[in-house]
């Protein structure tokens, strides 16, 4: 029997955006969708606490942007439209903003469940899904996107719900995916050493630095990513070989 790159991994991890789903859904339907209900999402939930702490968050980030000599939109106003168009500039930057990334998890969350939006994966991650789960591995994501946001989109995914597979979710507040701390934090979370996890992103800079924290690494090469230069990484072109 072929052996797989798996067989020696206890846990998968898996980035989402060019890994388990294409770049195009996230560029071209979610961000769309969070940049241009925003403005509606905010004037209809503006006393939501959870909203207001994500003002506060971007509120803090925008600070900070202008103390470090930034260009960024002028943030006028206590009313919480006020912080739309820096909103904006956020999301044209795709800056990894825990406040921004909350917030849109909770735009999106409207968009999913009134079918507005239906995330879209790669054929072959249901069946790894199933594959791995059959295995008894336990499969986690780590994404840029808030917690929320990501058990969202597999939800509601094409291929119908998917989360039943997922044993759990990480995001920014976990810390950056391109330091070795968050894989070590997310190895110790899990209750597994970081040897025994296969993490696989289409960005080197996470695989390296999940790989200075002891973990197995892959690197994604799917239609439509930025880059297909795995910088010495062992590559993958879709699941079927896990």
């Amino acid at each position: 029997m072929t052996a797989r790159y798996s067989d020696t991994a206890d846990v998968i991890l898996l980035d989402i955006e060019g890994t388990t789903t294409p770049v195009n859904y996230v560029f071209g339907v979610l961000f769309p969708f969070a940049r241009d209900h925003v403005a509606d999402f905010l004037t209809a939930h503006q006393q939501d606490a959870e909203v207001q702490s994500d003002i506060q968050r971007l509120r803090q980030e925008y600070e900070i942007d202008l103390v470090q000599g930034l260009s960024v939109p002028d943030w006028r106003g206590t009313e919480a439209t006020a912080a739309v168009p820096y909103i904006h500039h956020l999301i044209a930057i795709d800056r990894k903003s825990t406040g921004l990334k909350s917030l849109q998890g909770k735009i999106w969350n409207q968009g999913y469940r009134d079918g507005r939006l239906r995330s879209q994966m790669f054929a072959d991650v249901k069946p790894a899904f199933e594959r791995w789960t059959t295995a008894l591995k336990q499969l986690f994501i780590f994404s840029s996107g808030s917690a929320q946001a990501q058990k969202l989109l597999f939800r509601y995914s094409e291929e119908g719900d998917l989360t039943n597979f997922i044993s759990g979710y990480f995001d920014t507040q976990t810390g950056s995916k391109r330091e070795a701390q968050s894989y070590q934090k997310i190895a110790d979370a899990i209750g597994v050493a970081p040897e025994k996890i296969l993490f696989i992103s289409d960005v080197t800079a996470e695989l390296k630095a999940a790989q200075a924290a002891g973990m197995q690494t892959l690197f994604s090469i799917r239609p439509g990513n930025h880059s297909s230069e795995s910088e010495g990484f062992a590559a993958i072109q879709n699941f079927d070989s896990l």
